[in-house]
């Protein structure tokens, strides 16, 4: 019991294989001796391995139950489709590959449509083969229907999983870590430092929401808006905690608007409580009127006080406490549109806000309907993968055809090294599940002994694949199969041949499918997306520039980047779903970097009208270009799979001191592009190599 609990903490996995047997079994033993419905039985057993066993539901017990009930139409659609077009192995194909497509590449609007996806090509694979008999579709329906009824009810009746840790909560110990940070900060400024320091607490909690720390269910990451905006605001909190670290590093000593830059700082701090409150479910909504109201006020401190003749270093920490604020503005909002809200003004910021959730899922569809796009990838990939073998299938009238598409889903990875490496526990767990599978049926079992054995072989075999490997679940699966068939239809040893010659025929198309289709997976688009992305936010970096400073009209740099923002995002998603040496590349670090660029830039442009820092382009500009090309250089690097040496540092630049009141935009120019120069210089941690 130690071993298992050590492989399998809570006993989730043997929970999850337990119940999905039960349901399995007890459908089908419904079907096939109650109601003597042998057209019946194989779809309520395969229904429920199809949605308990294959499928990945998010959530609570009750929530994947209501899901379940949710899908049962689609589900109804496939194999009705399914039953209609294997009429003949022309249209059975081309229904594969197109409903194959369809059904994974709209797991791009989430991992709830995801998890989804593979449970929902098993339930047109089942039907498609000959032979072509549309009278029994009733009975199919049916059989489906009482798996996935089964399924719901178990789901919560029948030891019903934890309820895992919502990304919500996880995000209120981030924002109730970063308030503490913030405070920390202004009292630090106000002359009375706190005997703890909050710092590394914040950073924990701020690096325990990245993406690669979650499981891939847990991410925030559906099209919908709330997702979107607790993403947003996971994403904000991280910089937050990385411009506190520079707050607290900084000496205040000197500093103009020192107590201004103090009481806007402690204000945040009040606000991130508040929020971190909400999201606690212990307060109200917190809305951004306290931010707003700290900022004009800060900003009319500033007004009040001549920055002429002042060193530019002595103006750099109320530019830090602003940019902070305005961060915080940009979290608290993220939190209200979490929340239901819609911010008043659509500044671009929160788009999605405004959008209803059909369009911003058909959203999500058209930007990946893309080659450059994994998920089209992944999608293509499969379809045509499963098209090919339905069609060989066919062709060769392979008596279970279907079996080598059930292979090619076991196999096929996402790169073509993955693919290899499942192959070969694949194919010697199908061969020593054949033999003795061979054994039994050469033996002549008697029919009730497959009946008592099918739960208990069917319960070890679900929780073999995550406790021992993939070999021990195709060998289990294998008697699973060979004890399903011999209680529908008379079988001799020859099923455990077909079993066989079908799973090669399977892992055979799969290699293919991974060798010429994308062979390199996530992390071969994740170079060049990331460097696709790294380079437009060089675009809008200089675009920025040019708007304030030499009254440019603005260009698309932004919507190009954001789109490419978007893309790496997606591409950063299932890199971290498949297996990886040490990364030589900190993803996160340049996708965090790339976004700081766009976000931090809209909220520039939004406080100083166009051409108003023309005096000050030539300085402005020179430091634009040193930082732009820093992002040019990574995005090079990142696009040829290489890593060039550091730029050197760039030559003084001076700045001008009579410029009134345009000295503090300019500070907060710098800040940024500072900011962003620090940012871009994480991509290659200092120990490590060129990426291969």
């Amino acid at each position: 019991m130690g071993w298992l609990r050590r492989r399998d903490p809570g006993l989730l996995a043997v929970r999850r294989a337990g119940r999905v047997a039960l349901v399995a079994c007890l459908g089908f033993y419904l079907c096939r001796y109650v109601l003597d419905a042998p057209a019946m039985a194989p779809y309520a057993l395969f229904g429920a391995v199809a949605m308990g066993a294959l499928s990945q539901i998010p959530g609570t017990a009750r929530r994947r139950a209501w899901t379940l009930i949710a899908v049962l139409p689609v589900a109804w659609a496939l194999v009705s489709l399914g039953t209609l077009l294997s009429v003949g192995t022309g249209a059975a194909t081309a229904g594969m590959f197109l409903l194959g497509f369809a059904v994974s590449y709209v797991g791009v609007g989430g991992p709830r449509l995801s998890g989804l996806a593979a449970g929902m090509q098993l339930l047109y694979i089942l039907p498609c083969f000959p032979p072509y008999d549309p009278g029994s579709l009733p009975a199919r329906l049916a059989g489906v229907t009482i798996a996935i009824g089964l399924l719901a009810v178990a789901e919560v009746l029948l030891w019903p999983d934890p309820a895992p840790v919502p990304y919500q909560d996880r995000l209120a110990d981030a924002v109730a870590s970063l308030a503490g940070c913030l405070a920390a900060v202004a009292d630090e400024w106000a002359g009375r430092p706190r005997g703890r320091d909050p710092l590394a607490e914040a950073q924990d909690r701020a690096e325990a929401l990245r993406p690669s720390r979650l499981p891939p269910l847990q991410r925030p990451a559906s099209a919908g808006r709330r997702d979107r905006a607790l993403s947003s605001a996971g994403g904000t909190v991280r910089l937050l905690v990385g411009r506190a670290a520079d707050l607290l590093n900084t000496d205040g000593g000197g500093a103009v608007t020192l107590p201004a830059a103090t009481d806007l700082v402690r204000r945040t701090a009040d606000c991130t409580a508040a929020a971190a409150a909400w999201l606690r479910g212990q307060g109200e909504l917190p809305d951004t009127d306290q931010v707003d109201k700290a900022l004009t006020e800060f900003r009319v401190a500033r007004m009040n006080t001549d920055p002429g003749g002042l060193s530019p270093d002595r103006l750099r920490l109320g530019s830090l406490a602003l940019a902070l604020g305005e961060w915080t503005k940009s979290l608290i909002g993220a939190i209200r549109v979490a929340g239901g809200q819609r911010p008043d003004v659509d500044d671009g910021t929160f788009w999605y806000a405004y959008r209803s959730t059909p369009y911003l899922y058909r959203h999500r569809l058209r930007e990946n309907l893309t080659p450059r796009s994994v998920a089209f990838q992944g999608a293509l990939r499969l379809a045509a993968a499963l098209a090919a073998a339905r069609l060989l299938a066919g062709v060769l009238d392979l008596s279970h055809g279907f079996w080598v598409l059930l292979t090619i889903m076991t196999v096929l990875r996402t790169s073509a090294a993955e693919t290899r490496s499942a192959l070969r526990p694949a194919l010697v767990g199908t061969v020593a599940g054949s033999l003795v599978a061979a054994g039994l049926l050469v033996v002549g079992v008697h029919p009730t002994v497959y009946a008592v054995l099918l739960p208990i072989v069917m319960t070890v075999g679900f929780a073999a694949g995550q406790l021992v490997g993939l070999g021990w679940s195709q060998a289990l699966f294998t008697l699973v199969i060979t004890f399903v068939f011999a209680q529908v239809t008379p079988v001799d040893w020859r099923l455990a041949e077909a079993r066989v010659l079908d799973v090669l025929v399977g892992a055979a198309i799969g290699v293919l499918a991974g060798i010429f289709a994308w062979p390199r997976g996530g992390g071969g688009e994740l170079h060049r997306a990331m460097g696709t992305f790294v380079d437009a936010s060089a675009g809008v970096i200089r675009e920025t520039v040019a708007v304030m400073a030499d009254d440019q009209p603005p260009g698309a740099a932004q919507s190009r980047a954001r789109l490419a923002g978007r893309l790496a995002e997606a591409s950063f998603a299932l890199y971290q779903s498949e297996r990886h040496p040490a990364a030589t590349v900190d993803w996160q670090a340049t996708l965090l970097a790339g976004q700081h660029a766009v976000r931090g830039a809209e909220a520039l442009v939004r406080s100083c009208p166009a051409g108003g820092l023309l005096p000050c382009v030539g300085p402005l500009t020179a430091t634009a270009a040193d930082v732009a090309g820093r992002f040019d250089q990574v995005a090079e690097d990142l696009l040829r799979h290489r890593r060039s040496a550091v730029p050197p540092a760039r030559s003084p630049v001076r700045w001008p001191t009579d410029l009134g009141q345009d000295l503090y935009v300019i500070a907060d120019l710098r800040v940024w592009l500072d900011g962003l120069r620090e940012d871009i210089g994480r991509t290659f941690p200092k120990a490590a190599q060129p990426s291969p």
